[in-house]
């Protein structure tokens, strides 16, 4: 698939941030939907908080939090370094979310992060950092539902009111299509982050499919040309069919594959417990086991992780957040090789816990992984089987034994192709011996890290 470049397929593990005005309320269960919430649905929690809260709807809007977006510890170096330590190969922010606030300094709006609130042009500062710290750089784009994001039909409220159409949307009738003047903002907006900082990938939300197939394949054009032109290897996610296949890569949200796929694709998935997907302030995180299993299931599977952080509204990144990530680098730095420059194996996985059904918002954060669970990458001569729990004084590899009984399962390893067999981040010896079920090697007596141990079969060279 020539629509993803050899960079991501190395690099596997990225990191992007949404962070925006959703961040000052820093309530419900998805932040990045408080907005459309409070003035379409007057019975939800969101909209019974904000009142609350703030006051009554009429009196203070959405637009009314701008100024306690301050951004006044945004440090775009110390968050480029943490996520660089966290083992990501790319990063970047979602340059405009639903609710219309861009993120850069936009000819298209005065409603930006650069002339409002933070006064900083975040996407412009992340780009340069990120790439001194030798990552790739990309954005994400949600702005195609801003058409749909604010209900700029109801008079009660400030939505409606033409003084604020450059953040909320001129107003339109309930179900209208996109005009042509939105479509022009739309594809504007993406050329104007293109040009002038240069990602390297684009991200989608579904809102896309709302979008003229016309302007979603003139900006395709316009993308990988230019691209072309500089000699540099760029490429598009998408969900579901909002593109067509093979231009781009397909994005399973908060989800997975059940199994190994002949095409790569892509999870975006976030640190918090839940979907919160912005800063919530009471919500929980996941667990670093979490975490690297999830990569680990991801990548053996022909996937890449995306994973969001959800910053405060002055710029900081929440303690239980950096920890999750030093925690995922420190296992990256000793299990790497596992993970980055690796292909999937003819396997998979073995084991009792898997994913039942693939595709998106199938994300199971109650897993509980068994030393028989099992995960298989492969680079150049070397296989690796990672065990995403203890496996305990010895681990049983079923799938690299070879049963001619059945008729499926030729693909396991003979005694005589084995070189050696160790366990990454560790110097101890280890046995190892075919029996007629399993390759079954002994463990080290002390664990090099905390979570998912990965053995290291080293192949010989048949020629």
């Amino acid at each position: 698939n020539i629509a993803v470049p050899q960079w991501l397929r190395d690099g596997k593990f990225g990191i992007y941030t949404h962070w925006g005005i959703y961040a000052v309320p820093a309530y419900s269960k998805n932040a990045t939907w408080y907005a459309h919430n409070i003035y379409v649905k007057p019975d939800s929690d969101e909209r019974k908080h904000h009142e609350a809260t703030y006051g009554p709807l009429e009196k203070f809007g959405y637009k009314d939090f701008i100024p306690m977006f301050t951004a006044s510890r945004f440090d775009p170096d110390e968050w480029a370094d943490l996520f660089k330590n966290a083992g990501a190969r790319f990063a970047g922010p979602v340059a405009e979310h639903h609710d219309g606030f861009a993120m850069w300094d936009t000819k298209y709006s005065p409603w930006n992060a650069a002339k409002m609130g933070p006064k900083r042009n975040v996407v412009g500062e992340l780009s340069r950092s990120i790439k001194q710290h030798g990552m790739k750089f990309m954005t994400a784009f949600h702005h195609a539902e801003h058409w749909f994001y604010f209900p700029t039909w109801d008079k009660r409220y400030d939505v409606s009111d033409p003084r604020y159409s450059g953040l909320y949307g001129v107003s339109h009738e309930p179900y209208a299509r996109p005009t042509k003047e939105f479509l022009d903002v739309w594809i504007g907006k993406l050329i104007e982050v293109v040009d002038a900082y240069d990602p390297d990938l684009v991200w989608f939300d579904d809102g896309i499919r709302e979008i003229q197939q016309r302007y979603r394949q003139n900006f395709l054009a316009y993308y990988f040309n230019r691209a072309a032109k500089l000699r540099k290897d760029v490429t598009v996610t998408y969900k579901s069919h909002d593109f067509v296949p093979g231009t781009g890569i397909n994005d399973l949200e908060l989800g997975r594959e059940a199994n190994v796929t002949y095409y790569e694709w892509i999870t975006d998935t976030t640190i918090d417990s839940g979907s919160g997907w912005g800063y919530v302030s009471d919500l929980g995180f996941k667990s670093a086991e979490e975490l690297v299993t999830g990569l680990v299931d991801r990548v053996s599977k022909n996937g890449f992780l995306l994973l969001n952080v959800g910053p405060k509204p002055d710029g900081t990144i929440p303690d239980t957040a950096k920890e999750r990530l030093h925690a995922m680098g420190e296992w990256l730095r000793i299990n790497g090789e596992a993970i980055y420059s690796t292909s999937p194996w003819l396997i998979a996985a073995e084991g009792p816990t898997q994913i039942k059904k693939s595709g998106s918002f199938n994300e199971d954060n109650n897993l509980r992984y068994t030393p028989q669970d099992i995960r298989y990458t492969c680079r150049d001569n070397f296989l690796y089987a990672t065990c995403l729990t203890w496996p305990g004084d010895r681990v049983s590899f079923t799938s690299l034994v070879p049963n001619s009984e059945i008729i499926d399962r030729w693909e396991g390893l003979y005694p005589s192709e084995i070189e050696s067999i160790t366990m990454l981040g560790s110097d101890e010896p280890l046995k190892w011996e075919f029996t007629k079920p399993a390759l079954v090697v002994t463990t080290p007596r002390v664990r090099p890290c905390d979570h998912a141990f990965v053995f290291k079969i080293t192949l010989k060279d048949p020629f």
